[in-house]
Parts: structure tokens; C-alpha cells; sequence
């Protein structure tokens, strides 16, 4: 018998406990070989005054066993409590989310029966940065960061899964039409690795029809390769034209640590009542087992999984009066699992996991050749409300600081050109975005300059609150142009 493998185990709160000891009970019923480090996280720490929702001696275990089984957690709304999922992630490295979506008609009601499809999500970067300010009275702003390696990563992720599960077709999602240097880069990066996959297929759309094509005819799509924010929004959509959000699982994965867990979250309302459906940590936990090398427990778990969707026992979210045998609570689902290991189905396809498949070869690693990068300007942001908001007042206000090296060329009002030969219809805020350029185009400014400018700009009396320098990268430009620009 092989050696148990240590993993760190928490049981969250709200319907977490009952599908967790649900999922450990049929995980030692299979015969896995697993040992449990158990910690406390969510909601009883943050109310500790934990804003991360884990304590200090958590990581420890994180760290040793490398293997993480998390059931749903509780985030308090508001006093700066940061989403957990979003920090492990983050402070872990697990670049890469995955998350499968199968139909399990007619036991599960679906209109795709065809439909298997996986959404690989970046995890670590995008608006998930968190980095958000309140910059006026009128004004917030968040920060979409991403980086080329992250997104090689992951789109090298999505892939090599491709590859080693022998799927046929990797879809890329961005909204490059609009953000075209961050989606624009996530496009043109995924453009490069396609090509070292020569026999899978790939292709891009923009995310708001491929996300309705997504919900219109899920069978059309294999693997789906994402930011961020897109991936958390089309899995979902995904796994609930699949059937159910409740029964999906996701994987975590990262160089050295990987997190399983269910899509679904914590749903209080119905904690402690015995009805809740723990197929989606189960599913989290096949995947697990699958990623530490334990594939024969991982099938012998899933065909008794699926045994029992077809012989009709289904919790209540999925069961269907004219379809379902018995509507049974999370601990009687549990059972009828167990009693069903070592049985096969009969209606679905019997799962078996290739063993000799290469492993995947996914490095994260740093640029290496950096291009010559130019200051060519700034933006300035300013926060002014005087004058009813003219901006042809503050336009020549600012033309007066601009000294001998940089002159305004353009102010924006929430991204709509206002000066010069701005339209009186555009309605404007009291944040302004004020471009400034290098006089002599063939000169590279310094920073001397900008610092300069600003302290002109502040002796006018202007409140500035943020800059954004403007470079140029082997000449190629490193900003987006502004509206009429």
C-alpha cells in the first residue's frame, strides 16, 4: 500500500462542514490514502479581526503539505475584509484556475447534452489585483494590471491540458477591441503559444459574443483560455447551462501548491439543514486526487458518483419529479455513493484517467529580453470643479505650466476629449485627465521634467492626483491613445 500523502483540509463555514465530512467519508470509504492537517479559515477568523480570513499558522501547513481541500467560505460584507480565495491564490502562486463543465443529462436537466467543455482561468492578476482609490468626490478608480508572464502561464496552462487530456480546441476570450495593450497583450501572447501546438486548434473571440455563444451552444467549445474577471464570469455561466453550479468542481494549480474546492459558494440560508449537495467539493476532490497520482481512487470515486445520478438519487437541487428515484439530504447522497463504489455506469461513459500521458511542462518565468524604454510624456490627473466645470478654462490654466520641454496636448473627461475643441454636450466629472507631450518629439524627457511640470501645476493651485507616465518600448507605443487624439 502506498505511503498517505498529507493535505491541509478546511471546513469552512455555512454548508462547508456538511460537504466536507460528506466528501472525507467517501474519500476513506474509496480507499484513499490521505492523511488530513486541518485548519481553521472564513468567517470565525474574520471575525477574530483577521482581515485575510486565515491566521498565521495556517500557511504553515499550506506550505508543507502543498495540497489544499477548501470547502466555501463566508466573506463579511464591507470593514475591508479581503476575499480569501483571491489572497491564497495570490500569496501561493496558483496561476492557473480550472474549472471542467459536463452535462449529466437527463439526470440532471441541461439542453446541451453534448456539452464538456473546461474554462481556464487566469487567477492571479487582471482587476483581482485589488488595487482600487478614491481619487475625487466623484471619482474611483481600479487597476486592470497583467503581465506577459502571467499570461504565458496561463494560456501555456490551457494548452498543455489541452494536450495531456487530448483535447482538440483552445478558445481565447478578451475584450482586446477595447483594452487593446492588456487584453491586446493576452491576444497577441496567445497568438505566440498557439504556435507550438500546432495539432490542437485555436482560436480568439471578443468575450461578450463568446460569452453569449458560450450560453447559446456550449457544445461548440473545448478549452477556454480567459482573464481573470471573464473567467469567473463564464464559468459560471458554463457551469450553470451544464445543469448546476452545485455540482461543479474547480482546481487551483501552481508551481508548487495546488487548492481544490467547489465553484459554489457558502449559501448560509441553508446550512445546518442537511440538503445541500456536496457533488461540487467531491468533484473538487477527484480532481485532487487526479493531480497527486491516486487515479485509480479518482474512478472508482467518479463512476460511483455517476451510478448514482443514473440510478436517481439526487439531492434536491437537482431532483426532477419525473426523472428521480429519491431526493435525499447531503449524508444519505454521501451513502448511496459509497454503496455504489466498485459499480460502473451503464449511461454514461465510464471514466477512466490516462496514466501514461506526458506530463505537463509549464515553466513560469520572466522576460528576458527588455526593449529600450523612452519617456515620451505624462498624464496628469486633476481634480477641478471651479468655473461650472469649463474646460477651456482649465485647458489654458494649464497651458501656462508647461514650461520649455512638455506642452498639454489634450484633457479628457472620463476618456471623452474636452480640450481643445471638445463638444459643451459631454457631461463631465471632476476628474480630468491632462496629456502632456515632449515639445521636441525626438527628445527623451526625464523625470526632472515631469517633477518640474508638477510643481508648476500645483503652484497654479491645481489639486493633481495621480500621474501616469508615457513611454515608448523600441519605439512602440506603451499607452493608449485618448478619444479624438
Amino acid at each position: 500500500m502506498a505511503e498517505k500523502q498529507t493535505i491541509t483540509v478546511a471546513h469552512g463555514d455555512g454548508i462547508g462542514p456538511e460537504i466536507m465530512d460528506a466528501t472525507l467519508k467517501i474519500l476513506e470509504a474509496a480507499g484513499a490514502q490521505l492523511n488530513y492537517d486541518k485548519i481553521a479559515i472564513g468567517q470565525d477568523v474574520y471575525l477574530k479581526g483577521v482581515t485575510s480570513g486565515i491566521e498565521e499558522g495556517a500557511w504553515d501547513s499550506l506550505r508543507k503539505n502543498k495540497i489544499f481541500l477548501k470547502a466555501p467560505i463566508t466573506t463579511p460584507q464591507g470593514g475591508g475584509f479581503k476575499s480569501l480565495n483571491v489572497t491564497v491564490r495570490k500569496s501561493l502562486g496558483l496561476f492557473a484556475n480550472v474549472r471542467p463543465c459536463k452535462a449529466f443529462t437527463p439526470f440532471v436537466s441541461s439542453n446541451f447534452p453534448n456539452m464538456d467543455l473546461v474554462i481556464v482561468r487566469e487567477n492571479e492578476e487582471d482587476l483581482y489585483a485589488g488595487i482600487e482609490h478614491q481619487q475625487t468626490e466623484e471619482v474611483v478608480q481600479t487597476l486592470k494590471l497583467v503581465s506577459r508572464p502571467g499570461i504565458e502561464s496561463i494560456v501555456r496552462y490551457a494548452f498543455e491540458y489541452a494536450r495531456v487530456n487530448n483535447r482538440k480546441k483552445v478558445t481565447c476570450m478578451t475584450k482586446d477591441n477595447i483594452m487593446k495593450h492588456t487584453d491586446g497583450l493576452f491576444h497577441s501572447v496567445f497568438d505566440e503559444v498557439s504556435k507550438e501546438y500546432p495539432n490542437i486548434e485555436a482560436d480568439h473571440m471578443i468575450i461578450d459574443i463568446g460569452s453569449a455563444k458560450l450560453a447559446d451552444n456550449p457544445e461548440d467549445f473545448d478549452v477556454v483560455v480567459t482573464l481573470n474577471l471573464y473567467g469567473d464570469i463564464v464559468s459560471d455561466i458554463a457551469a450553470e447551462v451544464a445543469g448546476s453550479v452545485g455540482l461543479g468542481g474547480s482546481a487551483n494549480i501552481g508551481t508548487d501548491v495546488a487548492m481544490f474546492e467547489a465553484i459554489h459558494g457558502s449559501a448560509p440560508d441553508i446550512a445546518g439543514k442537511n440538503i445541500a449537495n456536496p457533488s461540487g467539493l467531491l468533484n473538487g476532490a477527484i480532481m485532487m486526487l487526479v493531480h497527486i497520482g491516486q487515479t485509480d481512487v479518482a474512478e472508482k470515486i467518479e463512476n460511483a458518483w455517476l451510478k448514482t445520478l443514473e440510478d436517481g438519487i439526487h439531492t434536491g437541487d437537482v431532483y426532477q419529479e419525473d426523472i428521480s428515484v429519491k431526493k435525499v439530504g447531503t449524508q444519505e447522497f454521501a451513502d448511496a455513493i459509497i454503496e455504489r463504489l466498485g459499480q460502473t455506469p451503464t449511461k454514461f461513459e465510464i471514466k477512466k484517467y490516462d496514466t501514461d500521458a506526458d506530463p505537463m511542462k509549464v515553466e513560469r518565468r520572466p522576460t528576458k529580453n527588455y526593449r529600450k524604454k523612452e519617456l515620451k510624456g505624462v498624464d496628469v490627473f486633476i481634480d477641478w470643479i471651479e468655473n461650472d466645470r469649463d474646460p477651456d478654462v482649465i485647458g489654458k490654466g494649464l497651458e501656462d505650466c508647461q514650461g520649455d520641454t512638455l506642452k498639454l496636448k489634450m484633457i479628457t473627461n472620463r476618456g471623452v476629449k474636452v480640450y481643445p475643441g471638445g463638444l459643451p454636450e459631454t457631461f463631465k466629472t471632476d476628474h480630468w485627465r491632462c496629456r502632456f507631450v515632449a515639445q521636441d518629439e525626438n527628445k527623451e524627457l526625464t523625470h526632472a521634467d515631469i517633477t518640474q511640470l508638477l510643481d508648476n501645476i500645483s503652484k497654479a493651485g491645481f489639486d493633481f492626483i495621480k500621474t501616469e507616465h508615457l513611454y515608448t518600448f523600441d519605439g512602440d507605443r506603451g499607452y493608449s491613445l485618448g478619444q479624438g487624439e
